[in-house]
């Protein structure tokens, strides 16, 4: 007698939201193709068999009511402009796909012939990190389009390229290794709130004895639970971590073995950090002098010490340099030569996928233009919708907006400027999305998008060094399709004739992989790798990793020098300082705009969305609820203007105003407020906290500075 078969399949798909725990997934589904149970891998060493209340939630997303299922186009008539929830489809019809698709290319064709191809923009991001839903079909489109390149910088590219200029790549402790530290320093990191498979790591690290310190202007919910909450100023890291390599130095704490083995620059770092006093730092940082002392004795003679830094951080004016200075931290101390110790920012640059092969840039030679096209940064859409053309020299203005894997109706700062921007009759906008956000309310065509149980994808991480396969699980609702699917599609609509727009996704996961004769990876790191391999088991750690890994601990590292660089001589020869410093950021209680507004604006993430993903459905917006449109102030700050708890108040700058309700809790230091990101359809009056953010770049990598924003508030 034979068991009966089983109604249910169990498929390993991966997490694809901008996390860098990268989770590994198990679907089931039933005998009708419906999933009906999300749940952590056990077998993955960060997955741990657990989800974080976002994913462990997924199934309400995928099987959400209001998703958009199939093509739409904007009615006749009905202008661009906020739309209230619920109220969206009245301003769009049904469509098929082939007409979306013969639509969209013949304008675009339109707009390439009558004002270049450089008149398109695409704008995308981490909506799914999965490596063909990020980028590959959708960057051989625009390549051989020749429309405008996109600097995708409104997350990490500050503290990447810090990060970078300090070691060479994007490399750090692994998350397993965590548990093995007797301190560990979250810096600008909530873990338990938006790195939550690291936390296990601190709880049995502290278990053993460890401690956790936590810097960081807002009590997060980690800080909330560490031994040592330290709530700096906004934009006062670097001054904090220059101070800690002042004593660290002039009490002789540092490595001086490794110092000598593995870094350039000691001297001149060395001088820098002498003005750097702990009264000077303790001014700037709003901490007593004292306690900087106490915690650079306490990282310095404790080992292993883990540093988690993390990207908030780098969000300020100065954001490049303060990782940097902070990146230096473990390198001063020797503490990557203990198991367990030394820092984690990203792991992504233990991924060697061959990229080049994915996107194709070469196919920009068959373009209109025959070249590369110009590159518009997307921390700057507001300028770019409103003023690029202005000037001859920018190229010309943009005509048509490509929206996918990201809502820059919601994220994008200076609201008031991209909304501007986002209204313009002329503008031909297409976004590609699974429901109505704050973007969709602005275009022209609205493309239903897959979840990432719809379709087939490959991913690394940047908190773990394991690559995954995400097999599809299910078949997509209505009509939705994935990134891969449409740029392929719409490829072949404006007649683009090269065989790359037919590759199938299992096609570009082996090109990804660099799958040479013998079947296996030609990736560094990933020769052990095959296709079938990794799609029978899931998750496959790369090769460095099996037997653990200790970075940055001895041979030639990827910098100019071969070292750890104190010094950069890359940046020197640019013309700019070789070596961190604090110059306080222009929006902050330093800048002369301090004046008329003298509060620092801290737009901080809320712990049950993910950026803005997320924040549409109902129960995620039930466990945010406690901060949901509310301003949080220190009682100092609220008694100053009469400002009791639950008072309705105007928070405003020259950008932008909108009105919140007052939560006096002393979750952020004096002279500081916060309010997390929510999308503008969700607030009365059809804005977000982005009217208040300023299109300002950081100092390295022309990043966001979502952290440096002034303001002040008065009873509404």
């Amino acid at each position: 007698m034979t068991a009966a078969a089983s109604p249910f399949r169990i498929v390993h798909t991966v997490c694809s939201h901008d996390c860098p725990d990268s989770c590994a997934v198990l679907v089931t589904v039933d005998a009708e193709g419906r999933a009906i149970k999300v749940a952590g891998d056990p077998s993955q060493p960060v997955t741990q068999g657990f989800l974080c209340g976002k994913v462990a939630k997924y199934l309400d997303r995928v099987y959400a009511p209001d998703r958009v299922l199939y093509p739409l186009r904007r009615k006749a008539g009905v202008p661009k402009g906020p739309l209230k929830r619920g109220s969206e489809h009245e301003a769009f019809e049904r469509i098929g796909w082939d007409e979306a698709l013969g639509a969209i290319a013949a304008r675009l064709q339109q707009i390439s012939d009558d004002y270049g191809p450089e008149s398109i923009l695409p704008y995308s991001y981490a909506g799914t990190i999965g490596l063909l839903g990020f980028g590959s079909m959708d960057r051989r489109f625009f390549h051989r389009l020749g429309g405008s390149q996109l600097d995708r910088t409104i997350c990490s590219v500050a503290g990447g390229e810090a990060w970078s200029l300090v070691y060479g790549k994007k490399l750090g402790t692994p998350t397993e290794d965590f548990k093995l530290a007797k301190l560990i320093l979250a810096w600008g990191g909530n873990i338990h709130g938006n790195n939550i498979h690291l936390w296990p790591m601190v709880e049995q690290a502290r278990r053993n004895g460890a401690r956790l310190i936590v810097i960081d202007p807002y009590r997060t919910r980690t800080a909330a639970l560490a031994d040592w909450h330290i709530a700096i100023r906004p934009g006062t890291d670097v001054a904090l971590a220059l101070g800690l390599m002042h004593v660290i130095l002039r009490e002789g704490l540092e490595d001086r073995a490794y110092i000598a083995a593995m870094t350039h620059g000691i001297e001149r770092l060395a001088e820098r950090v002498r003005e750097y006093t702990p009264e000077r730092v303790a001014a700037w940082t709003g901490m007593t002098a004292g306690e900087v002392e106490q915690l650079a004795r306490e990282y310095a003679t404790t080992q292993p010490t883990a540093l988690r830094v993390n990207y908030g951080v780098q969000r300020s004016e100065n954001g490049g340099s303060a990782v940097r200075a902070i990146a230096m931290l473990p390198a001063l101390t020797g503490a990557w030569k203990h198991r367990g110790g030394g820092g984690q920012l990203s792991t992504s640059g233990g991924f060697k996928w061959n990229k080049t092969e994915v996107e194709r840039p070469d196919l920009a030679l068959n373009s209109p233009l025959g070249r590369q096209a110009r590159v518009v940064n997307m921390s700057t859409l507001g300028m770019a919708l409103t003023e690029m053309g202005k000037n001859p020299d920018d190229g010309p203005p943009v005509h048509a907006l490509f929206v996918y894997n990201s809502n820059p109706g919601a994220v994008a700062p200076n609201h008031n400027a991209v909304r501007k921007g986002l209204m313009r009759p002329d503008l031909f906008t297409v976004v590609h999305e699974q429901f109505f956000t704050d973007t969709t309310d602005y275009a022209d065509y609205v493309l239903p998008a897959t979840t990432f149980l719809e379709h087939t994808d490959i991913q690394g991480a940047y908190g773990h060094y394991f690559v995954q396969m995400s097999n599809q699980a299910i078949e997509p609702l209505g009509e939705a399709r994935s990134n891969v699917w449409l740029f392929g599609q719409l490829a072949q609509w404006m007649g683009f004739t090269e065989d790359c727009f037919r590759d199938t996704p299992e096609q570009m996961i082996r090109q990804a992989l660099g799958i040479g004769l013998d079947g296996r990876s030609t990736n560094a790191g990933m020769e052990h790798i095959t296709f079938e391999d990794l799609q029978e088991q899931g998750h496959i750690p790369l090769s460095f990793h099996r037997d653990g890994f200790q970075p940055f601990i001895s041979g030639r590292l990827s910098t100019p020098s071969g070292k750890v660089e104190f010094y950069s001589e890359t940046l020197a020869a640019q013309g700019v300082d070789g070596l961190p410093g604090f110059t306080p950021p222009a929006e902050s209680r330093w800048g002369e705009g301090a004046q008329r507004y003298p509060l620092e604006f801290l737009g901080r993430k809320a712990d049950n969305y993910m950026n803005s993903t997320f924040a549409n459905l109902d129960g995620h917006r039930r466990m945010e609820a406690r901060t949901s449109q509310r301003l949080e102030m220190h009682p100092t700050d609220a008694d100053a203007r009469g400002i009791v708890d639950g008072d309705a108040v105007r928070v405003w700058n020259d950008r932008g105003s909108l009105r919140l309700t007052a939560l006096v809790n002393g979750s952020v230091p004096p002279g500081v407020v916060a309010g997390h990101l929510d999308w503008a359809k969700m607030h009365p009056e059809g804005v977000n906290q982005n009217v208040l953010t300023s299109e300002r770049l950081t100092d390295l990598g022309g990043g966001a500075t979502f952290y440096s924003a002034l303001v002040d508030v008065a009873k509404a």
